[in-house]
């Protein structure tokens, strides 16, 4: 096989990781809105969280295993931090600590709104992000501010009835999308540090702890309703918090940033999708003008911006 071939071969497997990737954490949504039947939304995240985070451990052992196998027993820098690495404690309990506040407002949020537009109110922090950056710095380019523009009468569709009114569940959701891109910004501040997979695996168990500490505060959890809500926690547990972040470490390596920013923005689309196919969702006119107009939005953020190609 030539190296062009393979070349290509490695595009279209990691290609195939981040679309799974999408599905994954887009039907995520319907397992998070079934599980509220059940439990509580606090209960829910430390479970969810303990779950990935544990499920992380044997994935770290084999991605190290791997690494002393291609690289003949000699790692490379990034991937031979040890757990107890400043920074790798650092970066993971500061993720941990975003994540769990964007869980929060998702988790509470979901509750009161239909699983497709929590998929594509949460993509909104793909427009939040470059946002944030400006407080750091980062060029932020006309394109985004349009993406913007068209994200926020998005959201006007999608959000905001006739009469002017926020639904509760829509707001409570734009948070999260807010803490979302809080925590993508500090991964992206860690990560060219550490392990980006163990400081994941750190992330889910600090959440995990916060959540148990609301959990036992506010909430009363039962065995019996735990075990009723099994299979979606097990799902988002497994699947969308340890086998999705794998797959998109994976599928992400060797490919285009902004390629891979536009397959994983699908998860919006998917969660649409799986919201109308498994509970029977189904959006209003003016709720799916607003679906395409985010989709629009967060595809437009991700393009390059045509300044930066001057020469």
């Amino acid at each position: 096989m030539s190296d062009t071939t393979a070349i290509k071969t490695h595009k279209i497997r990691n290609t195939i990781f981040l679309f799974l990737t999408a599905l994954i954490w887009g039907a995520a949504f319907v397992a998070q809105s079934v599980s509220m039947d059940y439990i509580e939304p606090m209960t829910f995240i430390c479970l969810r969280s303990f779950i990935g985070g544990f499920f992380l451990i044997p994935v770290i052992w084999f991605l190290d295993r791997k690494n002393k196998e291609e690289h003949s027993g000699v790692m490379i820098p990034s991937e031979g931090v040890r757990w107890t690495d400043r920074k790798l404690i650092e970066g993971g309990i500061a993720c941990g600590l975003c994540l769990f506040l964007a869980n929060c407002f998702q988790q509470t949020g979901i509750q009161y709104t239909t699983v497709g537009k929590a998929g594509f109110i949460t993509s909104f922090y793909i427009i939040i992000v470059p946002l944030l950056g400006l407080f750091f710095k980062k060029y932020c380019g006309i394109l985004t501010w349009i993406s913007v523009a068209v994200a926020l009468v998005g959201l006007y569709f999608l959000c905001i009835n006739e009469a002017l009114h926020i639904q509760k569940g829509d707001f409570l959701i734009l948070v999260s999308a807010f803490f979302f891109a809080a925590q993508i910004l500090v991964i992206d501040h860690y990560n060219q540090f550490v392990d980006g997979v163990k400081m994941s695996c750190i992330q889910f168990l600090t959440g995990g702890v916060l959540a148990f500490f609301a959990m036992m505060i506010f909430e009363n959890p039962q065995m019996a309703m735990i075990l009723k809500a099994v299979f979606p926690i097990l799902y988002t547990g497994i699947m969308s918090t340890g086998v999705g972040y794998t797959l998109q470490i994976v599928g992400q390596k060797g490919l285009n940033p902004t390629v891979a920013a536009l397959i994983l923005s699908l998860e919006s689309v998917f969660s649409a999708l799986s919201g109308f196919v498994i509970l029977h969702q189904v959006l209003s006119v003016r709720e799916l003008i607003g679906c395409v107009l985010m989709f629009g939005a967060i595809i437009l953020a991700q393009l390059p911006d045509f300044r930066q190609n001057k020469h």
